[in-house]
């Protein structure tokens, strides 16, 4: 025997509660399989259903997208601070700079690597020290780094921010909208389920052929297993 199965996907349940709205719309209530109290509760649940699913989507898709530019920005910046402790870091080594330059910029003398970048905030943090330090030294009267200065860093630096601060509000709205769809979604089960045991209820006293045929007029899915497809397969044969 089938056993029913309850949508698992959100284009399955759309389905399946647009049809049992279409089926409201066709058939007079005294004659509907379903009450119209879940009728109403279909109303009601639908249009926000399939907004919270184009939400969600639109808003995924919006932060896939960006995240194109993104990646680029910050490719760009960790290059120029690399860089830019790199010639440091050179003119440190040809005498033209004391060593104690690199406090200036947060760096350990006796390390002078360039730090690691691996996360965003990792790279926010040292484009600052950079920025910051120059900005002290240049105070103090003393000649700014070039290739790169620090005027082209910060532009690089300035847009990765933008950028990054773009990208932590798309994943605030993609939580969001995901948050919501999961809510709704909720709420679409139980009325699917609700109704697919009513329109079942209405037609308990028919032939399970027949009921399962007039079931699946309403959307309601049935589903052989394995053993029952062969057995059939095999009937099938037979008679051929």
């Amino acid at each position: 025997m089938p056993y029913r199965r309850l949508p698992n996907t959100d284009n399955a349940r759309l389905r399946a509660l647009r049809k049992a709205l279409d089926k409201g719309k066709e058939i007079p209530p005294f004659k509907l399989a379903f009450s119209q109290s879940s009728y109403r509760k279909i109303q009601s649940v639908l249009p926000g259903f399939e907004q919270a699913i184009i939400e969600q989507r639109q808003s995924a898709n919006l932060h896939a997208e960006k995240n194109k530019e993104f990646q680029k920005r910050i490719k760009k910046i960790k290059i120029y601070i690399s860089h830019f402790i790199q010639v440091v870091n050179m003119a440190i080594a040809r005498g033209e700079l004391p060593p104690e330059t690199l406090h200036d910029f947060g760096i350990d003398i006796d390390s002078k690597k360039v730090p690691l970048l691996n996360s965003d905030e990792e790279v926010i943090e040292w484009g600052k020290k950079l920025i910051d330090g120059e900005k002290n030294r240049i105070s103090r009267g003393q000649n700014p780094i070039t290739n790169p200065t620090i005027a082209v860093l910060k532009v690089h630096y300035d847009k990765f921010i933008d950028a990054h601060y773009n990208q932590k509000s798309l994943k605030l709205r993609i939580l969001r909208a995901h948050d919501k769809l999961i809510s709704i979604r909720e709420e679409a089960d139980l009325i699917i389920q609700q109704i697919w045991n009513e329109v079942e209820e209405s037609y308990n006293d028919l032939p399970e052929e027949i009921r399962r045929e007039k079931a699946t007029d309403y959307g309601l899915v049935y589903v052989f297993r394995k053993s029952e497809l062969a057995g059939i397969t095999l009937l099938q044969s037979r008679r051929a």
